[in-house]
């Protein structure tokens, strides 16, 4: 199998951390840099995040999450949050398209001004379903690199997403999507059958 195969099937949902293990913060800065070459919606990156490393802010986040564990005992949990505005960045990220070499500035200058005639006008939860969309394919690319970098790693849903808000002071155009720990496993994942491609998918 290719190193990405191996990659993929070693990964697991990994909830019993060491918690005398800790990851340097340039390491995760390194894997979010790295994951944020995953596709987005007409390349808005409309993903935010904060990274939580403290213990006790950690202690606080278990209650707003099911107290789970893994929430405190891995080395950091990683918020991925969605900006419903993400749109308001267009002309930074195509003039520096241009000024790279990547693009025409006729080009630029029309994805921008698509940009600001679709993206303002539309409803909340449509902008709320691209950033979402788009959290799901940047976490994933978190998982894999953190694998290949030897930690462990869990995406977690279950938590009080208003409550994490106020707490965290999130700004009105900013809302979490999912939480990720990641850490070093101190029990191992368990193993996990998957459905057969003939129950799941349709050849046309």
């Amino acid at each position: 199998m290719s190193q990405l195969q191996n990659l993929m099937n070693d990964r697991k949902s990994v909830r019993v951390y060491d918690p005398a293990y800790k990851i340097e913060q340039r390491e995760l800065q390194d894997i979010l840099s790295l994951a944020t070459s995953a596709p987005s919606s007409s390349n808005l990156q409309s993903w935010r995040f904060i990274i939580i490393q403290d213990q006790e802010m950690k202690k606080e986040l278990r209650k707003i999450a099911n107290n789970q564990a893994q929430i405190e005992d891995s080395s950091a949990v990683i918020a991925v949050l969605g900006d419903k505005t993400a749109y308001k960045n267009v002309e930074e990220i195509y003039t520096k398209n241009v000024e790279a070499g990547y693009m025409d500035q006729s080009i630029a200058d029309r994805t921008i001004e698509n940009t600001f005639k679709m993206y303002p006008n539309a409803p909340k939860e449509a902008l709320m379903n691209i950033a979402s969309y788009d959290a799901g394919l940047i976490s994933m690319q978190i998982l894999l690199l953190a694998k290949e970098r030897g930690y462990d790693t869990v995406v977690m849903g279950g938590f009080e997403k208003s409550a994490f808000a106020q707490r965290f002071e999130l700004p009105d155009n900013e809302f979490p999507i999912t939480l990720i720990a990641i850490g070093k496993a101190a029990a191992p994942a368990f193993n996990t059958i998957r459905l057969p491609i003939e129950k799941i998918a349709k050849f046309y």
